[in-house]
């Protein structure tokens, strides 16, 4: 299954389709206002143990502006949903793993799906600071789709990588609430997780505090569970100082428990 036509997309934006028969799949999810650019490294690192890996675009995604601002959480939710329906017809086993937004993203299926065999979360945006809440509880108040600058450049630490990000570095505050949605129906899915789940996370992050990535271990539903510290990283840890660390970590725990030949048609 694809995200639609690719013209109007930001190049280097697409969705990652690295699906080549074999038995296994792992299906990423990126973050809100960004784009699986973000996790292309992580995404040939996982083919590269045979893994079939999807990464979509998700809607209003790799765009512009004002196809982000006409997207909303459903239609985020719906269309990760649908991926994984798909990509769990064609594969013994399919495992789940995101990046902030896809993180809580990836919680809401596992909660769903409770033979996911392994769920990542990375950096998993699972509640937001007061000055966002407020905003995003009262964003009509604020221009609702008046666009807003985002970017932080603690975000990615590493300059060179920085530079290659295609990601809005904007939103509005009705996606805002939006965003605030998705995080509260993950948060609400946790108790409910059965499957093995790892959460990877930076002590310096400047987007989630440390005591968020400490609650989300701690309301997981999951026998198995696992929070393991990154350092010197920002946010986008897939792409940030670290990143082998990441990578695995991400595989060894998916490795674990993700069952089935890694087969090549």
């Amino acid at each position: 299954m694809t995200s639609g036509p690719q013209a109007d997309i930001v190049h280097g934006a697409e969705t990652i389709d690295m699906q080549e028969g074999n038995s296994r799949g792992i299906l990423l999810l990126h973050g809100f206002g960004d784009t699986p650019q973000t996790l292309r490294l992580l995404a040939e690192y996982l083919h590269g143990a045979d893994y079939d890996v999807l990464a979509p675009l998700l809607p209003g995604h790799g765009r512009n502006v004002e196809s982000f601002a006409g997207s909303r959480s459903a239609d985020w939710t719906e269309f990760a949903r649908e991926e994984l329906k798909a990509m769990r017809a064609s594969h013994e086993s399919v495992a789940l793993a995101g990046l902030s937004m896809g993180g809580a993203l990836a919680a809401i299926l596992a909660a769903e799906y409770h033979d996911t065999p392994s769920l990542v979360m990375m950096a998993p945006y699972m509640d937001m600071t007061l000055t966002h809440k407020i905003a995003a509880a009262s964003y009509w108040l604020w221009g609702a789709d008046t666009p807003r600058k985002s970017s932080n450049p603690g975000s990615i630490r590493d300059p060179a990588e920085r530079v290659k990000n295609v990601g809005y570095g904007a939103y509005t505050p009705r996606l805002l609430h939006e965003l605030s949605i998705v995080a509260a129906a993950a948060r609400r899915a946790l108790p409910r997780i059965t499957s093995p789940a790892l959460i990877v996370q930076s002590r310096t992050d400047p987007r989630i505090k440390p005591e968020v990535a400490e609650e989300t271990l701690a309301s997981l539903g999951s026998k198995e569970k696992r929070l393991v510290w990154i350092e010197g990283a920002g946010h986008i840890i897939t792409v940030d100082y670290g990143r082998e660390h990441v990578f695995l970590e991400v595989r060894e725990w998916i490795d674990a428990h993700v069952s089935g030949l890694a087969t090549t048609a």
